[in-house]
This record gives structure tokens, C-alpha cells and sequence, in this order.
């Protein structure tokens, strides 16, 4: 699965998968709001006040396809590096998630949260990377 370490009460993950799309199209998928519902299953929609692009400072909703909205805000981009970190927020509960694609089209992501939420959202983090 991947490295797991507890930090504060909280847990910190790391989860690298590979599939068949090229490191090019891997970061294309991420970079392009209106395509996270495409590779992100759980995702319904993706609300960032007309913009599509991943940019620093962006902030909108994400909506599952079960639950409540959440709102979101990008902390960080590299599309050099292809890596980016945002925050998700449920009221006072936070989820901080770096990701980043590999040359080989891997990718990578990093999650930090409270332990039951990440566990929770573990599976479906590795069922939208493939």
C-alpha cells in the first residue's frame, strides 16, 4: 500500500501506483478540472468558479458522488515537476494530499489527515491513481 507514519493523532500516507497512461497524460488529467470526475470515480463534480485549470490558490468544491460537498483550496503547482498539493475541508476536518506524477507515468500521492478519514479514503485514493 504504502509508507504510513502517525504524526499528532493524525496519520500520513504515501501510495505510488502505475498504470497504462504516459507521465504527459497523467499530468493532463490532474491539470484539467472538468477531467477529475473521468479518473476520480468518487467525484461527481468539481466546482472552481469557472476555472478549469490547476493553479495556485484556486479554491472551489469538490462533490462526491455520496456526501456532502467539500471545499477545497490548491496550495501548491509544479507543472514542471507535475506535482501539486491542495487542501480539502469537511467543516473543521482537513486533508492535506500532495501528488505527483513520475517520468514513467507513474504517480505518487501523499495524504495527511485524522487517522479514521484516511483510512477511509485510502482505497479510494488507489482506485482513482490507477
Amino acid at each position: 500500500m504504502g509508507r504510513m507514519d502517525r504524526v499528532w493523532g493524525d496519520l500520513r500516507c504515501t501510495l505510488r501506483v502505475r498504470g497504462s497512461a504516459t507521465a504527459d497524460e497523467v499530468w493532463q488529467r490532474y491539470a484539467d478540472l472538468t477531467r477529475w470526475p473521468d479518473w476520480s470515480p468518487q467525484l461527481a463534480a468539481v466546482d472552481a468558479g469557472g476555472a478549469t485549470g490547476l493553479e495556485p490558490d484556486l479554491t472551489g468544491t469538490v462533490r462526491p458522488v455520496v456526501g456532502p460537498s467539500l471545499r477545497f483550496r490548491v496550495d501548491a503547482v509544479d507543472a514542471v515537476a507535475r506535482t501539486w498539493a491542495w487542501t480539502v475541508a469537511l467543516g473543521p476536518v482537513r486533508l492535506r494530499l500532495v501528488h505527483g506524477v513520475e517520468a514513467d507515468g507513474g504517480t505518487w500521492l501523499r495524504v495527511a489527515g485524522p487517522l479514521p478519514i484516511v483510512l477511509g479514503y485510502l482505497p479510494l485514493a488507489r482506485l482513482a491513481l490507477r
